[in-house]
């Protein structure tokens, strides 16, 4: 018997959803439960072929826990090895060599000394900082927000360099990214599940966050859908996430990535509405099982990115 498990916190609707489509399906062999743990002991597990991860980010006990299952057979999705190096100013910088239109982004040393550190730990650091080339590289508006993180935590809209220079002593010693921001068109978020499943949403990321997927007369021009799945498939292939949601914003007919690191992305009946809650649940049922019958026990397998691949292949 194979098990697939999810691990999961706040949520209500997906986890428990996915559960019963996995096991409705009834493939031979192939149950799907919660994940429960009463003890993590180094190099012990293999208990589930398969672990949908929806919760390590914010705790680091169960990442911990993920790296040791993933030691020992468990397919983790997504690879928390990855997941845990990750960032979104090196997404950035990736999505460069792979051809997607980018906001121009730089990334900001923290306003605050970070713990246990003085001036001398920042002898390499120039100073003052190259400020003004930055804004002209920039230009405003601009947003600010964490190189690490989500959950619109942290973002701030900047007028100026005025108000620039204000808002980042707030952050205190928050590592954050400073972009420019794309005045768009339309805007979509976009699923993509096992290197393959892909779901264009359209999306309005200025409405109430329940209201978010309500948009009036959305776009759906052949060509720009196309490219839309193009630039989410590379991405997602070139970062190696099974369970990814990526963020275009459409200016002059042109998709610009905007947040494409969303390895545990938002999939609540509340949020996401009907039509686009029954796709998640159904294509990431069929994901997991899948994975569960490739399921090797005792090796490694993970999902890699063609990132670390190519990496590898060429030592």
């Amino acid at each position: 018997m194979k098990k697939i498990g999810i691990l999961f916190g706040m949520e209500d609707t997906f986890p428990y959803a996915f559960i019963e489509r996995v096991n409705a399906k009834n493939e031979k062999g192939i149950i799907a439960e919660a994940v429960t743990i009463d003890k993590v002991v180094q190099n012990k597990g293999g208990e589930y072929a398969v672990i949908i991860d929806r919760i390590s980010q914010d705790v680091p006990f169960y990442r911990a826990f993920l790296k040791n299952a993933a030691l020992t057979g468990t397919n983790v999705i997504n690879n928390p090895f990855w997941w845990s190096a990750d960032d979104k100013f090196f997404n950035n910088c990736l999505a460069d060599t792979l051809g997607v239109p980018l906001p121009n982004t730089v990334i900001l040393p923290s306003a605050e000394h970070p713990t246990d550190t003085t001036s001398k730990s920042f002898r390499n650091l120039k100073y003052p900082m190259d400020w003004e080339g930055i804004f002209d590289y920039i230009g405003f508006p601009a947003y600010m927000k964490p190189y690490a993180g989500g959950g619109w935590k942290n973002v701030y809209r900047l007028e100026n360099k005025e108000e620039f220079f204000e808002k980042h002593r707030e952050t205190g010693q928050l590592v954050m990214l400073l972009q420019e921001e794309i005045v768009f068109q339309d805007y979509y978020r976009v699923y993509c599940l096992g290197g393959k499943a892909v779901r264009i949403m359209p999306y309005e990321p200025r409405n109430p966050h329940h209201l978010r997927y309500v948009v009036e007369n959305p776009n759906t021009d052949k060509k720009l859908m196309a490219t839309i799945k193009d630039y989410t498939l590379r991405l997602c292939k070139g970062l190696g996430y099974d369970f990814n949601t990526v963020e275009f914003a459409v200016r002059d007919g042109i998709p610009y990535a905007i947040d494409f690191g969303n390895p545990a992305p938002d999939a609540e009946y509340t949020s996401v509405g009907a039509e686009n809650f029954e796709w998640v649940v159904e294509e990431a049922a069929k994901m997991a099982i899948a994975f569960a019958k490739k399921q090797k026990p005792g090796k490694v397998n993970l999902t890699w990115g063609d990132f670390i691949k190519n990496a590898a292949a060429e030592k």
